[in-house]
């Protein structure tokens, strides 16, 4: 399918299917699974409503997969969402989701990996505020240049981290109850009680971290130009590796709860570290806070590999600064996007106090677009029924829009309860208008 590609794209197809499913991987599994059970935990104080949560996690994530299965197979191009959208709508939506999806989220949770991985660092070897911006600065532009030297370099480190990170995570989660330090009592019950501790408000707050923790399952899509035999491995990858981490988000809450129970789990900043302890010793527990920075760092340079993509596609449109589009012309990565997306993190890298609270407002950012994704494709189906499409959303009409419908409200609660964060999301995706209207009225005089 190289005639649906971009007429000026450079970019080689040199991402296999295993380059692929670790890329998901390694953009999904970073710190989440272990800094957000104590949170849910808070919100359902039940072994069952605990597992169930991360199963209609996963089951919603999946619902989203579905559809850009569909489109990435359909438009196998860089850019993501912003190809859908300019696609299905008009470039004016392209472009803003465009904007939003590199300014706020890739380039926004850069600098959040980045700044956790060197606070993380810092608390170990006591360093001051200064050394940890220091460091986190550093650490963008080695990953970043990892990432310019060629997306084989870039995709060998997410397959390194990512076999570590699922052999790993999959040794602790078989290894740990063989110790005999669990209390089985504690996943208990499972279904009985389940009443007492339900209702759909506290379901729903759960279930927001629990998303939190599966957002870049769609990491692929972003990269679809590089990837080889794109109409088949772009839909195998989202769903393998999707499972893969469905199945290790399970299998490691079901390990929390037998050390801790729904109790002694809730509140719990860092999970993992805590039921290492219990099964480990204090040696466990600073070897499972160990592998956190490893994955942290995994996932930071899977998301700085995919995130030029988007500046890269619209630049390819002219709807970035000149030569945003540059290739390097030996390792046909897209440079100048890898720069301006690691200028862009280290700025905000100056203005962050602490990795919580550290851009909040990336996760109502992540539901706009990925919502927007969804109805892009509705619209195509309407718009372009006789396209090819190598491959259908299963369920369509109705699976869809059971995601959209989930991540609406959960934007609605968001909204209502972070009402700052949700704002300055907006304000951001505002405030690329003006960028388009000149990029655009450039285009017209050059033309």
């Amino acid at each position: 399918m190289d005639d649906d590609r971009h007429p000026q794209d450079r970019l080689r197809r040199e991402l296999s299917l295993q380059d692929a499913v670790f890329l998901v991987v390694a953009s999904v599994v970073g710190s989440g699974i272990f800094l957000t059970p104590g949170a849910i935990a808070t919100h359902l104080p039940h072994a069952g409503l605990i597992m169930t949560v991360w199963v209609v996690g996963g089951l919603l994530s999946l619902a989203g997969a579905f559809a850009n299965a569909e489109l990435g197979a359909m438009f196998p191009r860089a850019g993501g969402d912003y190809v859908y959208l300019r696609e299905a709508f008009h470039p004016l939506a392209g472009f803003l989701v465009g904007w939003l999806t590199f300014f706020a989220i890739y380039a926004g949770t850069v600098a959040t990996l980045a700044v956790g991985f060197a606070a993380s660092l810092g608390a170990i070897m006591d360093w001051s505020h200064g050394v940890v911006l220091s460091v986190a600065a550093a650490t963008i532009v080695a990953c970043s240049w990892l990432n310019w030297v060629g997306v084989r370099w870039g995709a060998l480190a997410n397959n390194v981290t990512g076999w570590f990170k699922v052999g790993a995570l999959v040794v602790f989660g078989v290894v740990a109850p063989l110790t005999g330090s669990g209390d089985l009592a504690n996943l208990l019950p499972l279904v009985e009680e389940a009443d007492s501790a339900f209702t759909p408000a506290a379901f729903a707050l759960a279930l927001s971290p629990v998303l939190f923790s599966y957002l870049g399952w769609n990491a692929t899509v972003y990269v679809a130009s590089e990837i080889r035999d794109p109409e088949r491995n772009i839909p195998r990858s989202l769903f393998i590796g999707l499972a893969l981490c469905t199945g290790l988000y399970l299998l490691l809450n079901g390990v929390y709860l037998l050390a801790l129970g729904p109790v002694g789990l809730a509140g719990t900043v860092n999970a993992g570290e805590e039921a290492a302890r219990v099964f480990f010793g204090d040696l466990g527990g600073r070897l499972l806070a160990g592998f956190v920075l490893v994955s942290i760092l995994g996932t930071l340079s899977a998301t700085i590999l995919v995130g030029p993509r988007i500046a890269y596609a619209m630049a390819l449109d002219g709807l970035l600064g000149r030569g945003m589009d540059r290739v390097h012309d030996g390792y046909a990565t897209p440079t100048a996007a890898i720069a301006l997306q690691a200028l862009v993190a280290i700025a905000l890298v100056l203005v962050l106090e602490t990795f919580p609270s550290a851009l909040d407002y990336t996760t109502f950012a992540i539901l706009l677009a990925t919502v927007a994704d969804v109805g892009a494709l509705y619209a195509l189906r309407r718009k372009l029924p006789d396209r090819p499409r190598p491959y259908r959303a299963w369920g369509y009409p109705w699976v869809p829009a059971l995601y959209v419908v989930a991540n609406v409200a959960i934007a609605a609660g968001l909204l209502w309860g972070a009402t700052r964060e949700s704002l300055v999301s907006l304000a951001v995706l505002a405030a690329g208008w003006p960028f388009y209207r000149y990029f655009s009225k450039r285009n017209e005089g050059v033309a």
